[in-house]
């Protein structure tokens, strides 16, 4: 079971390095047409709508590593007063909801994913990108969601409690 939780939490490291390397190919496209617009009077077509492509799985395959390195925002009010075993539940319940949440939007997005892919989804934009392939991002970065809010309920479950921890 550790094994695939190291797993699960390696792979999604290694989508945080590439989605916060996908930033640097941002911001030159964005400069490039900053650029062109105000110093050549020669707006592009395609630079803000390649930027926002860019940028939505910058987003959607960052989330999963920072559901572990507990980068998300959090109320945690109620939890941060509790401590021992009523912590731990109130840590696993989190995890589950996020787990059902991610699950409900993978389900969700598959077929939509699909579907553009079958229809061969462009942006009907000036330019008219296909997009298809991005609607995958979707589904595949909320079941890596998913697999980590699980690995995460279970690193609760079995780790030590929050007195064991301390030194």
């Amino acid at each position: 079971m550790k094994a695939l939780c190291a797993l699960v939490t390696g792979l999604n490291r290694i989508l945080f390095v590439f989605a916060a390397a996908i930033i640097f190919a941002v911001v030159p496209m964005l400069l490039y047409e900053v650029v062109a617009r105000y110093a050549f009077d020669a707006p592009t077509v395609w630079a803000m709508e390649a930027s926002t492509l860019v940028f939505g799985p910058h987003f959607m395959l960052a989330g999963p590593y920072l559901l572990h390195m507990h980068g998300h925002v959090s109320v945690d009010i109620l939890s941060e007063r509790v401590k021992g075993a009523p912590r731990k539940v109130l840590q696993i319940f989190s995890y589950a909801v996020v787990a059902i949440f991610a699950a409900i939007l993978a389900k969700v997005s598959w077929p939509l994913a699909i579907n553009a892919y079958e229809l061969g989804e462009t942006s009907f934009s000036a330019w008219n990108p296909p997009i298809w392939w991005m609607k995958f991002v979707v589904p595949f970065a909320f079941a890596m969601l998913f697999a980590q809010a699980l690995v995460e309920a279970i690193s609760t479950l079995t780790g030590p409690s929050d007195e064991e921890a301390r030194p």
